[in-house]
């Protein structure tokens, strides 16, 4: 190369071995990358608690539940600042969609819209929200069918006790039964 083309070159600013073009694709790519797992961190460390699952905490932190097996040893009964709880489960025999149950949840509080929501205990399949259904003063029930699983014969569900979309607090028992 002569002098002359050597300067032009060089005042051009370009590399000879890598053409400033490419440079510039290069810093855009890695920026682009950079921002990308930025993002994808931000994201994992908003959301990624919610996706661990559920602690078995309670709203109030809570831990110290004890389990109530309603079909085994039902019905369960506990006290707490509002007054006495009892919660009973009884098969009513199998129906055109499998076992139905019967639910009676005796209550010394007057809950509007009362609903008995059925979560997977022992795998997740969803939220089956019950509604329960005034009997008496303070006597709420419902009959249902707990969805089945086809990969395995038996599934435990728990029943989580809700007014609307608030799950109601200082329950010290986690109510379960095993369908089949």
């Amino acid at each position: 190369m002569s002098s002359a083309s050597l300067e032009t070159f060089a005042s051009a600013g370009e590399n000879p071995i890598m053409p400033a073009r490419f440079v510039r694709e290069a810093v855009m790519l890695r920026a682009i990358a950079v921002t990308g797992l930025i993002l994808a961190v931000v994201v994992a460390g908003v959301f990624g608690w919610r996706l661990l699952g559920d602690t078995g905490e309670t709203s109030g932190g809570e831990s110290q539940t004890v389990q109530c097996d309603l079909l085994e040893s039902g019905p369960c009964q506990w006290s707490n600042g509002s007054g006495d709880w009892q919660v009973a489960l009884n098969t009513m025999g199998v129906g055109a969609q499998g076992t139905e149950y019967q639910l009676t949840v005796a209550t010394p509080e007057r809950p509007e819209r009362f609903l008995a929501v059925l979560r997977g205990e022992s795998m997740y399949m969803g939220e089956y929200p019950v509604p329960l259904g005034k009997e008496s003063e303070n006597q709420y029930s419902a009959r249902f069918t707990a969805p089945f699983c086809t990969v395995d014969g038996k599934m435990t569900w728990r029943i989580d006790l809700q007014q609307g979309q608030e799950l109601i607090e200082n329950i010290p028992v986690k109510l379960v039964f095993q369908a089949e």
